[in-house]
């Protein structure tokens, strides 16, 4: 089997690309490993959706329906229940319901997202009894097994994605008992931080759990509280955010991450090797489905265009990453840089070419905050490209 570009993932990136392509006149194949478009955000009971790629909004389910319908219009190969295993020079190996078998590619996109940390990456202490899951654990269960795992949980985190688990327990009938943070500041921006208050959820930050309690399943959680120890009765725990990209497919296919995002190393056209690119959630943990979108879109229509030299891009703490993380000479395709923090700080983000500061960004910057600081043509043209920070008022 033979194709033009072959897209591996397909939520919003994957689709966004994939149309995109096509409408460049290239045979596509999309490689899905489930039975639905759309990714994360299919499980997700609630809106919006949609509304910057295709004018309406839409609830979680709609918006993978949506997709669907585009990638059937655009007459799109697609490819259900299709598990990728390994990427070579030129083609992929697949595991379908009939066997195995290969995709030669001129090209090969890989957006296959990002996860949620589970318990076992969170070194969470205590029992192990049933009811401990994820907010994309939850949201499959109800949105395809309409299954409630629990009436009364506690909720760890404080992430954009808390408030989608929030919006999910209460549309369903589920009343979380309170929403907990180990930070000493929410990390999602206010007004959404209001969001379970308004709700009538207790919402506690600076908060440590130290025993989860529970013998067939999760009856309480201990935990300390302005160093008060502090027992809440509850049937379940839902762990919310630290996101990880999802990219044991390009380690399983000798491919190492960047140690500061997870994922691949890309340049402004999302190239990570001849012929390879990615995009979406797998780049960074985590952006909106719109943004993933977004960006499917704009390295699909930079893809091929293979340029010059390529200079590494480097940033100071707290700054926790820059993506791209290369750029290369002579290319277009992602227009900013994407930063983040580790923790909230105040003080200057500076871009910074052949050690001459060109953009200073004054502010207070929280983790959960997207800073885009642009890419500018000068930048294609500097042999050193650092993002520094400089703390103060």
């Amino acid at each position: 089997m033979t194709t033009d570009v072959a897209i591996i993932g397909g939520g919003p990136a994957g689709v966004a690309a994939a149309l995109d392509l096509r409408r460049q006149g290239l045979s596509v194949t999309l490689l899905e490993r489930e039975g639905h478009l759309g990714g994360a955000t299919r499980h997700c009971a609630h809106s919006p959706f949609g509304l910057r790629e295709f004018g309406r909004i839409y609830f979680g389910a709609g918006y993978g329906r949506r997709l669907e319908a585009e990638v059937a219009r655009a007459g799109i190969d697609l490819r259900y229940r299709q598990s990728v295993t390994r990427i070579t020079d030129g083609a992929v190996d697949i595991a379908t319901p009939e066997g195995l078998t290969r995709l030669q590619a001129a090209r090969i996109l890989v957006a296959t997202g990002a996860r949620e940390a589970p318990r076992s990456a969170r070194l969470l202490p205590g029992d192990r009894p049933v009811g401990v899951i994820t907010t994309g654990t939850l949201q499959s269960m109800i949105a395809f097994h309409h299954r409630r795992p629990f009436l009364r949980p506690l909720i760890l985190g404080s992430e954009l994605v808390t408030l989608s688990a929030v919006l999910t327990c209460r549309s369903h009938g589920i009343r979380p008992v309170a929403v907990v943070e180990t930070h000493e500041r929410p990390l999602a921006r206010a007004p959404l931080t209001w969001f379970p208050a308004l709700l009538g959820i207790p919402f506690h930050t600076g908060v440590k759990i130290l025993d989860i309690m529970g013998r067939g399943r999760v009856e309480a959680v201990r935990l300390l509280r302005g160093g008060r120890e502090e027992v809440i009765e509850c049937d379940g725990l839902l762990l919310t955010g630290r996101f990880t990209p999802e990219a044991s497919l390009l380690q399983m296919s000798g491919i190492a991450p960047d140690p500061a995002t997870g994922g691949p190393r890309i340049d402004q056209t999302g190239r990570l090797a001849p012929g390879l690119y990615a995009a979406g959630n797998l780049l960074r943990p985590v952006e909106t489905g719109g943004w993933a979108f977004r960006e499917g879109r704009t390295i699909a229509r930079a893809m091929g265009d293979e340029g010059g030299a390529v200079v590494p891009v480097t940033c100071d703490a707290p700054l926790r990453y820059v993506v791209p993380s290369l750029l290369r000479r002579g290319v277009t395709g992602l227009a900013d840089f994407q930063v983040r923090m580790t923790h909230p700080a105040t003080g200057e983000i500076a871009l910074e070419l052949d050690g001459r500061a060109v953009i200073r960004l004054n502010g207070r910057w929280r983790p959960e905050r997207r800073i885009l600081i642009p890419i500018l043509p000068e930048a294609l043209r500097a042999d050193h490209v650092h993002l520094s920070f400089r703390e103060g008022p």
